[in-house]
């Protein structure tokens, strides 16, 4: 028989051929970074989040500064999560006008050309540490609608350029939509998490955010991690209801449904890379037991599946130039 005049190794021959002939590349532009803003927080004391090395909990003040040190390395998104010194059962600090997300936000926008970006929901600041409004036991939806939009449209008037819903109430992007669009912020965008699984890999967020529920979980509103044709639908139902961007959280147990989400919609589509697979990766390392390298491959991983937006703590690491692909 005669050898195949095709001869794959020779595109791999040296890093310089590799590189050049990569099918997927990362850059600045693709990442996302979740900034934890906690009220009651003294200027200059970042407080560590013992269950996610490396990532903290800032002041209002030093969130813009961290903000502004990754813009000069190239970042052009923060994705913001607020952490309010009072809480109470209607989550009234999400839609304060002087609430911590509302204040950072203006400062951002006053002070650097980030694309802002808002989590909307009221699991922080509420004193049950639910998603919505609850009743008996019972995470009421309809009810929860009118809350989580008008703290949207508290977002959008600080001058959030996007307004992320997080919560996975049925109709909230279709009433987010409206009282947008009603109150003058027909351009402010919305970028839907629309296929946000209940995981495990969510364990150290709730501790960086002080979000634990008091009763019960989150299993009623987030989707099971059995189901992919139910992303589908969610999907398709927030595009309907005016979604701009969507996403799928977690990233990387969940690539499967990047694909098909981008596959079938062709829209926008972001990826949380959430703070267990974060945190994950990090210990591995730690042990021994991963390389660097990983960091790379994972973010690679979750573009390649069809991710144009990757939410990740990683991102200051990335920008930094500590984490890359070895040709």
């Amino acid at each position: 028989m005669q050898f195949p005049t095709r001869r794959m190794r020779r595109l791999r021959k040296t890093p310089q051929i590799r590189k050049i002939l990569r099918e997927t590349t990362l850059q600045a532009e693709d990442f996302i970074y979740p900034l934890f803003v906690k009220e009651e927080l003294e200027e200059g004391a970042g407080e560590p989040i013992d269950t996610m090395p490396g990532q903290y909990r800032y002041s209002l003040e030093d969130s813009v500064d961290e903000a502004k040190r990754l813009e000069k390395m190239g970042l052009q998104s923060v994705l913001l999560f607020g952490m309010p010194e009072e809480k109470d059962e209607m989550g009234t600090a999400a839609y304060s006008d002087d609430g911590i997300v509302q204040q950072t936000v203006r400062r951002l926008k006053a002070e650097t050309e980030l694309v802002v970006i808002t989590d909307v929901c009221l699991c922080q600041y509420t004193s049950h540490g639910h998603c919505g409004i609850v009743e008996g036991n019972e995470i009421v939806n309809d009810e929860s609608l009118r809350l989580l939009a008008k703290t949207a449209l508290s977002h959008a008037e600080a001058g959030a350029d996007i307004v992320a819903p997080s919560d996975m109430m049925d109709g909230r992007v279709g009433e987010i939509r409206k009282l947008l669009d009603d109150g003058g912020f027909q351009d402010t965008l919305i970028m839907s998490y629309s296929a946000k699984y209940a995981s495990s890999f969510y364990a150290p967020f709730r501790d960086a955010v002080c979000s634990e529920p008091s009763f019960g979980d989150r299993k009623t509103h987030q989707m099971s991690p059995s189901n992919v044709e139910e992303a589908l639908l969610e999907t398709e139902l927030d595009l309907e209801e005016g979604a701009d961007i969507v996403m799928v959280k977690p990233a990387m147990a969940y690539l499967d449904v990047i694909s098909k989400v981008k596959e079938t919609f062709q829209v926008p589509t972001a990826a949380y890379q959430v703070s267990g697979e974060y945190s994950m990766l990090k210990a591995g390392i730690e042990a021994g037991y991963l390389t660097e390298e990983s960091i790379y491959e994972s973010l690679l991983s979750i573009k390649r599946a069809g991710a144009d937006l990757i939410i990740s703590h990683f991102a200051p690491e990335f920008l930094e130039g500590n984490i890359h692909e070895e040709c």
